[in-house]
């Protein structure tokens, strides 16, 4: 044999350490199959950095085997590294699966996997033992991130540690073969949790899989649900049954705003909705978000989306949501929003639920395993062929956003106040949060802070470093002060960090953008609201170029939802008391007495509030249109606007016109809601007048951009902030934008909305730049 076969195939050690998304997605078992294949010997088992391999043999059968672990690896996980390191040869005489080691906490946590065909196809057959089992799960699907306490992703680090394995699902657990071999959440009837059906007085109805029949019996017969699921509890009723609908709507004290609904199926969307084949694939995919989708018909009740052009769908991801529908002969689509109060937290814990929803549901479908941390349904639309959040949760949380610096210390960013995320910095990586909601309540602040020790705990770190929005009164702040009063402490303005947030979506290195952060509220350098922003900026540092003329919002809050009050202001600033007779129906049903004390207050500064914000200006051309005078939800009033338009591609812009001083450009708007009236006048159609000024928001984003391009010689606009949902507006400004020949950044990975800001903050390198390594 010649000398150069025998050294090719001399025996070899490799100590493999495997980093990413590659724990409680079946990674060990994968690599053990792999290795007894081949016959190798050796072990795996997970660490707090990752899967540790120790692998021995014949140096070309090792090849082998690195390569089907790259090039075929479990279905739900994602190698992000791989580090591989020659060590001394043992002599094993076999590959095993071992104890899981205490090692730095590196790894990836999965997020909750939508249950898989293999498992469907288990659970409706009558000949498995696991038919109509409500907790059916494997490798490739189940509870994770909700479940989990700490890391390694172990049973005994799980909620599901109640629950002693009976010897077959033991049996499953050790076999190589077994689609359930390490899978910390196997259970069956024997020995895993057990649903059961109570009413509001908390009376016991049922037990077991006869509890979900009745459940799907009671939806059908009309009555109101709540069911546990895995990341909390939603709220179900018969969505095809409209007074059912409006029994909801008047319990739950939730008038307008959208709910989400759950089909049967997808042919079920489709009678619905339109749906093209990139939404019918994230519709279908494992992370089973609600994605927004345009309406077909008018065959649901009006009442599920009044106002609206969407419906939000997603499809069943539990064994018990399956099993309803299974039950459920007549039940095709359901309402299935979060058993919570308006931008709270998704309820998790059984006796707050009980005591919170009881006047609200009927019954309570409910079980014995316990969800450790709360998380809502993901929410997203297609927008050019990509994903585009509303919501970042249930699916894609933890999963984290890798960022083109490594920071040299750990850093918390505390998010905003409203659609709250927290978000952590280690290295290169950024870990989001789950969708915490408005922290305006006890029970937002509680969830905050859960999770936020949550998250240090499982990735075993401390903050030597938070960031958070320069709001003096933000709770986001104040809350992260108090937990690490030890941190160094860094404060960014809101709509930088939109525009940082933007940056980083899109891995951009450090360089001047032109940011466009449209929005309702943020706190300015000089204590004014902003929110109609044109900044020039990098992670350092930002400069105000351009923004939205400032106007008077008298009162605050109140104005914010009741509508009415900023339209009649524009109107005042603009015609003075001549305004009052303009004949147009909005100034016809004005409250004289309520505005004379307005006026009063506007006149002597009294509560008055100085803001540049755009979102401001589409409610207040809402409310001149009479679309919308208050709000129930936030962003009705532009929501609203927007779902008026018709296309009318003939139609020009609404004239507008920009001053400069001190070196800032200044929009005036007087033209634009001038225009506006001059069409009621005529008696325009609404839907024209929308889509002038809908394609009137863009031009100014155009015409201001070309102006600081050739001032500036920057040709890179990154758009963010909750306007930016908008997705007419969107849509005319990155068309008007590319025709220029700008480079456009859009969010993709995380909301445009103040669920990203966290993200930028994380990003923020004003005074400590010192602190980021460039790759």
């Amino acid at each position: 044999m010649p000398k150069s076969y025998k050294r090719m195939n001399l025996i070899r050690r490799f100590r493999i350490l495997i980093k990413g998304k590659v724990q409680g997605v079946g990674f060990r078992p994968t690599v053990y199959r792999y290795a007894k294949e081949l016959n190798l010997t050796g072990f795996v088992c997970n660490t707090g950095n990752g899967v540790l391999i120790e692998v021995e043999g014949e140096k070309n059968k090792i090849a082998l085997f690195l390569n089907k672990i790259k090039k075929k690896p479990p279905q739900k996980s994602e190698i992000k590294d791989i580090e591989i390191k020659r060590i001394e040869v043992k002599k094993d005489d076999d590959f095993k699966i071992i104890k899981s080691k205490e090692e730095g906490k590196e790894v990836e946590i999965s997020p909750d996997i939508a249950t898989c065909k293999k498992c469907l196809k288990e659970v409706f057959n009558p000949q498995d033992r696991r038919y109509l089992f409500p907790f059916i799960n494997c490798t490739d699907c189940g509870p994770r991130f909700t479940i989990i306490k700490k890391i390694p992703y172990d049973r005994k680090n799980t909620t599901m540690n109640e629950f002693i394995m009976c010897d077959e699902c033991k049996y499953e657990y050790q076999d190589i073969f077994s689609r359930r071999f390490h899978a910390q959440p196997n259970c069956c009837f024997t020995c895993g949790p057990e649903v059961r059906l109570i009413n509001s007085d908390g009376k016991e109805l049922a037990k077991g899989v006869e509890s979900i029949k009745k459940t799907a019996k009671f939806i059908e017969d009309g009555k109101i649900v709540a069911i546990k699921g895995i990341g909390g509890y939603h709220i179900a009723c018969n969505a095809e049954n409209k007074k059912s609908v409006e029994i909801l709507r008047e319990r739950k004290k939730r008038y307008d705003k959208p709910f989400a609904l759950m089909a049967r199926n997808v042919e079920i969307i489709k009678k619905y909705c339109f749906l093209n084949k990139e939404e019918e694939k994230v519709v279908k995919s494992w992370q089973t978000p609600i994605v927004l989708l345009r309406k077909k018909n008018k065959l649901l009740p009006y009442q599920i989306a009044p106002e609206n052009n969407y419906f939000g769908f997603f499809l069943p991801y539990t064994p018990i949501h399956h099993l309803i529908f299974h039950f459920g002969g007549n039940l095709n689509v359901l309402i299935m929003t979060s058993g919570n109060f308006s931008e709270e937290p998704i309820i998790y814990e059984d006796e707050i639920a009980f005591k919170r929803l009881k006047d609200i549901c009927d019954y309570f479908l409910t079980h014995n395993r316990k969800i450790y941390i709360n998380c809502d349904d993901s929410v997203l639309r297609i927008f050019n062929k990509n994903i585009y959040f509303i919501r970042r949760s249930r699916g894609f949380v933890p999963e984290p956003i890798e960022i083109p610096y490594n920071s040299k210390n750990i850093i918390l960013a505390a998010g905003a106040d409203l659609k709250n995320t927290f978000a952590f910095v280690k290295n290169n990586k950024v870990i989001l949060s789950q969708h915490i909601g408005d922290l305006e309540n006890q029970i937002s602040i509680e969830s905050y802070k859960k999770s936020i020790n949550l998250f240090k705990n499982i990735l075993e770190i401390e903050p030597e470093i938070i960031v958070y929005d320069m709001h003096p009164n933000y709770f986001s702040s104040r809350i992260v002060k108090e937990l690490f009063p030890k941190a160094e402490r860094i404060e960014v303005q809101h709509h930088h960090s939109h525009i940082l947030s933007c940056m980083a979506d899109n891995f951009c290195k450090n360089e001047k953008v032109i940011g466009v952060a449209f929005d309702g509220t943020g706190y300015g350098i000089d204590g004014n609201i902003w929110g109609g922003e044109f900044l020039i900026c990098d992670y350092k540092d930002f400069e105000r170029v351009a923004h939205l003329k400032y106007m008077p919002l008298q009162g605050g809050e109140i104005s914010i939802k009741e509508v009415w009050r900023i339209g009649v202001i524009y109107l005042y600033k603009i015609f003075g008391d001549s305004f009052l007779n303009l004949d147009i129906d909005f100034v016809k049903k004005i409250d004289i007495e309520k505005w004379e004390i307005i006026k009063k207050a506007v006149d002597n500064n009294i509560n008055v509030y100085l803001n540049s914000s755009i979102g401001r200006l589409f409610d207040a051309v809402s409310a001149i249109l009479n679309i919308r005078h208050k709000i129930s939800y936030e962003g009705q009033a532009a929501i609203e606007l927007e779902m008026k338009i018709k296309e009318e591609k003939k139609k020009s812009p609404y004239n507008y016109k920009v001053k400069k001083e001190n070196n800032v450009y200044i929009i005036e708007p007087e033209m634009v809601i001038n225009g506006i009236i001059d069409d009621l006048k005529n008696k325009k159609r609404m839907d024209v007048i929308s889509y002038r000024f809908h394609i009137t928001v863009s031009e100014i984003i155009k015409d201001i951009c070309k102006i600081l391009r050739d001032e500036r010689n920057i040709n890179k606009v990154a758009l963010s902030g909750g306007v930016f949902q908008n997705i007419f507006l969107l849509n005319d400004t990155l068309r008007k934008l590319k025709r220029e020949k700008f480079k456009v950044l859009i969010h993709r990975k995380v909301p445009t909305n103040d669920g990203g800001i966290s993200l930028g903050q994380a990003t923020y390198m004003g005074g400590r730049g010192s602190e980021w390594d460039l790759f």
